[in-house]
């Protein structure tokens, strides 16, 4: 019986889920399944976005013929061509005669090495740039070489800014009812999987997705849809940012990892002693045995600690097999940036510490700590001073914020403390005669209980406090978590002088005063009349009498601290331009001054004839820029005037922060 999850107004997931499927591609455990999303949009046309696995291709089919009716599927556009999103594409040609496929030129060339039948009359070939509209949509493509095959193209839809995003931002796990990444809780149960997902399927390419990620920032997203896992709508900045670490090789975490091969438990009791030695000042540390942990396991615990530890019984006169290949497949994934420490053991002749030494020797920027504990059978006493001493070579190595809590203190004021009040975040409400307008403040409580009375603290160059002095009224809305940025944007980016806010407002949105309330974004409101006024410098810190009180929702209220983790976009910093040549057949990158005549591309096996430099960045002169912390306005100029104040969200210029472009 079919199964499909309505997205948006004409957008239905139609894919499926497998959890029979013990090993994805055949090497990586997937424990809770896995998903084949697929995408169906009714628009004047038709369009479905990529197919699915064989192994649900009946779920597929079921879908789309309760969703179309009598229609038929005029496009299905091609992202991806690994067979387990194009696996049913000849299957679905044949049930469909008059689809159309929209794809690129490399992976027209890959349908025809898949499929018996020569597509070559129903296909369509687009390349970087171009566009495609289905009636009420404009579609646009990304191509996204080597994320992760050469092939791949990601699909923008303008009119909902909907990022069908291919493998880019998938997961492991089954889809169990829930579609979008916000009710999961992600963050607790599908986070180390989608590392895992990521680290393991597309880890190797780092250049290529910094270069899919630099593509993607021209565009407004509102919605990623993967081809594997939970559709993002919410918190999406914040996976991004994942993404952008894992690319860049930047440790997730200052975290340590220590990884072990342990055949009679003496290499085990080593670590332990070492853990317990390192635990006392540090409180991030994860154990795996590589024996009865798998190796994608140890290459996502990788990429996300800073601090590795590898200790390995010596075997067949070099590393235990199972370390061996923990190790070599941390090396394909192309790890960078990390801190080492080695530990080996052997009963007659160790040498896996000097084996394992030469293979991280020939990672990039692998900081190696040049002793290395060699243990004869078991760990001894005397001993005990060598196991000390890494753990202290290893804590040389973490920041000092993370390892000591010890702080000596002078009297100074650092400003930053103050932000570490708990505030909300709150659209205050406000009307002049005819004129309604709104402000976002941050300050707002609750003063008595009998009576109930409340107050507000407003910046003295809001057009919303002068209207409150005249008039002595006001609504507060408690903004949910739900709120967008959009909303922090119209009401605080903007003066109400100039601009009406509430352009298009319904009048069911007043409440009994008069005053017009959020009834999207707000959990609940309050009306307030002003009996007290207290003037400060920059502010009036209103005292009002509660004359209404409403619960809009149940959905968590905004808080200052939620806002920056999860709303406000955060400023991704340019990746340092890196020297190297690029294949024109695939997109590998090989990195280095210069390319051997002699290379052979080892994707494609094209020469190097086939490769071209990296182009850098227009080299231009840096321009010093400030930029505010709180709302993201910048201020263009070496010197930043210590008077000077935001003119969006008012605040002073010890909240900017100076940066070079």
């Amino acid at each position: 019986m079919h199964q499909v999850k309505e997205l948006k107004k004409d957008l239905f997931w139609v894919g499926g889920n497998d959890r029979r499927l013990a090993l994805f591609e055949n090497v990586y455990p997937i424990p809770n399944g896995v998903s084949y999303n697929s995408y169906l949009l009714l628009d004047d046309k038709t369009v479905l976005i990529d197919t699915v696995d064989r192994s649900v291709e009946e779920r597929l089919f079921e879908n789309l013929e309760v969703l179309l009716g009598l229609r038929k599927l005029d496009y299905v556009i091609v992202n991806h061509m690994e067979p387990d999103h194009a696996g049913t594409l000849s299957d679905l040609l044949y049930r469909y005669p008059e689809t159309m496929i929209v794809t690129s030129a490399k992976a027209k060339t890959m349908i025809q090495q898949f499929f018996e039948t020569d597509y070559s009359d129903r296909i369509i070939t687009v390349k970087e740039g171009d566009t495609f509209t289905s009636g009420q949509h404009d579609f646009s493509f990304i191509m996204a070489p080597m994320v992760h095959w050469p092939e791949v193209m990601v699909t923008y839809d303008a009119k909902e800014k909907v990022l069908f995003s291919a493998d880019a931002f998938g997961t492991f796990g089954a889809l169990s009812g829930n579609y979008f990444a916000d009710e999961l809780s992600f963050k607790d149960r599908f986070l180390g999987e989608a590392r895992r997902y990521y680290t393991n399927i597309v880890g190797k390419y780092g250049t290529q997705v910094q270069s899919l990620l630099r593509k993607a920032a021209s565009v407004e997203i509102d919605m990623i849809c993967p081809l594997h896992g939970p559709i993002w709508r919410k918190d999406i900045s914040w996976f991004i940012e994942k993404y952008q670490k894992w690319s860049s090789y930047e440790p997730e975490e200052t975290a340590l990892m220590i990884a072990y091969a342990s055949v009679y438990g003496h290499t085990e009791n080593a670590v332990s002693i070492l853990a317990d030695r390192l635990g006392d000042r540090f409180k991030n540390i994860v154990m795996y045995d590589v024996s009865n942990t798998d190796p994608s396991v140890i290459v996502s615990e990788a990429f996300r600690c800073s601090h590795l530890v590898f200790a390995s019984t010596t075997y067949n006169a070099g590393i235990f097999s199972k370390m061996e290949t923990a190790i070599l497949d941390i090396k394909a994934h192309n790890l960078q940036n990390r801190t080492v420490a080695l530990i080996e053991n052997g009963s007659w002749a160790p040498t896996s510490g000097s084996l394992m030494r030469e293979l991280f020797g020939t990672m990039k920027n692998m900081q190696i700590i040049e002793k290395t504990v060699s243990l004869r059978s078991a760990p001894k006493a005397a001993q005990e001073a060598e196991i000390d001493h890494l753990a202290s070579a290893i804590l040389e190595t973490l920041p000092k914020s993370v390892i000591s809590n010890e702080e000596k203190h002078t009297g100074k004021i650092d400003t930053k403390a103050l932000q570490k009040f708990s505030y909300g975040l709150f659209v205050l409400t406000a009307k002049d005669g005819e004129k309604d307008n709104g402000c976002i403040i941050n300050t707002a409580m609750q003063v008595t209980g009998d009576p109930l009375r409340i107050s507000v603290c407003v910046n003295k160059q809001n057009y919303t406090h002068d209207m409150i002095r005249k008039t002595g009224l006001f609504n507060v809305c408690m903004l949910s978590e739900e709120t967008p940025f959009s909303v922090f944007q119209h009401f605080g980016f903007q003066s109400g002088r100039s601009v009406d806010k509430f352009a298009g407002c319904e009048t069911e949105c007043r409440s009994a005063n008069g005053l017009l309330y959020l009834p999207k974004y707000s959990n609940g409101f309050i009306s307030g009349r002003v009996s007290q006024m207290y003037e400060f410098e920059t502010h009036t810190l209103f005292i009002a009498s509660v004359t209404e009180a409403s619960v809009q929702s149940s959905i968590p209220s905004m808080t200052y601290q939620y806002y920056f983790d999860h709303v406000k976009p955060k400023r991704q910093s340019a990746p340092k331009f890196k020297k190297g040549y690029v294949c024109k057949i695939c997109g590998y990158v090989y990195e280095g001054d210069e390319l051997p005549e002699d290379f052979v591309c080892p994707l494609c096996k094209h020469p190097a004839s086939d490769f071209e430099p990296l182009i850098p960045p227009s080299e231009k002169e840096k321009t010093v820029k400030w930029v505010c912390k709180i709302c993201g306005y910048v201020y263009e100029g070496e010197k930043l005037p210590q008077d000077f104040i935001c003119p969006l969200c008012k605040h002073p210029s010890s909240d900017f922060e100076r940066i070079e472009e």
